[in-house]
């Protein structure tokens, strides 16, 4: 008898388990032609920018979720930029990197932005507003923006040699 119940409970946990996967799988997949939401933020010298701007100028984005913390994004962020000026000749690309320091860490981007000598768009996220309304949980996460502005991909974590996928992604896009 103890066993029935055990496996009946086991296969609804089971079943439980592969709805909730399914559904995320289906937003998941719906997520694809989302568009970037209307969130300000501010740029490094407290200018306001809203996101979904980026999704107007007929350009590839790449937003890529960073804190100054992670050292996978870090990483992510410096072997982007080695690339970024052939990228940007080649595919009219542009990269803005959004850090999700919190307000007690964000006084730390600034210093190590300009250490690093990256000369792409920072904004700030410290309350994670824009971290929430894309569905980001912990950053690396990079997204990337076709020149209508939707979301047509997005990648979780790093691991080098990531962004060679990254550019076939935005070969295809520059090829439509």
């Amino acid at each position: 008898m103890y066993n029935r119940r055990h496996k009946t409970t086991h296969m609804k946990k089971t079943l439980t388990l592969l709805l909730v996967l399914s559904t995320a799988f289906c937003f998941a997949q719906t997520d694809r032609t989302a568009t970037l939401p209307d969130v300000d933020l501010k740029d490094m010298n407290g200018n306001d920018i809203n996101i979904s701007e980026y999704g107007t100028n007929g350009k590839i984005t790449i937003i890529s979720f960073w804190a100054t913390w992670c050292k996978p994004c870090i990483k992510e962020l410096k072997n982007v930029n080695a690339l970024l000026e052939e990228w940007q000749e080649e595919y009219d690309v542009e990269l803005v990197a959004v850090s999700v320091d919190d307000s007690r860490n964000s006084v730390k981007v600034k210093p190590m932005v300009n250490a690093l000598n990256w000369d792409f768009d920072i904004l700030m996220d410290p309350n994670g507003d824009l971290q929430r309304a894309m569905n980001v949980a912990n950053p690396p996460v990079t997204f990337l923006i076709d020149q209508k502005g939707n979301i047509v991909y997005t990648h979780t974590g790093y691991v080098e040699g990531d962004e060679y996928d990254l550019e076939d992604h935005i070969k295809e896009l520059s090829e439509h």
